[in-house]
């Protein structure tokens, strides 16, 4: 009877470690990078709305107050609104092409790497 020395290969690798990847320099930055921008843009935009409504509640007069022909203040800020939903939309989408998409592929090929 022969008893077979123990294997030296140790096997295919495991799932990539989610947490210490999470807790990483790397994906610290790429979270940095998108709270530096998201997180600003969204309380401005919040802000821009509310000032809307409470105009629009509140400010009837200035409101009501015409530009030109039948178009008035609520109506250009109202547009405005769609406008500014738009740019930043726009706007983040460069910032996430130019900035997070780079470093989000850089964790992912290392992960796929690993795996």
């Amino acid at each position: 009877m022969s008893t077979a020395p123990p294997p030296t290969d140790p096997g295919p690798p495991g799932p990539p470690d989610f947490t210490e990847v999470q807790a990483g320099p790397e994906f610290g930055e790429l979270r940095r990078s998108y709270r530096s921008f998201a997180f600003p843009l969204t309380v401005a935009f919040i802000l821009w709305y509310l000032l809307y409504v409470l105009l629009s509640s509140y400010a009837g007069g200035f409101m009501g107050t015409k530009v030109f022909g039948n178009v008035n203040v609520a109506f250009v800020l109202g547009i405005a609104q769609f406008v500014t939903t738009f740019l930043i939309a726009w706007w983040y989408s460069r910032h996430a092409a130019a900035k997070l998409d780079p470093k989000a592929e850089s964790i992912k090929a290392r992960l796929e790497g690993d795996a």
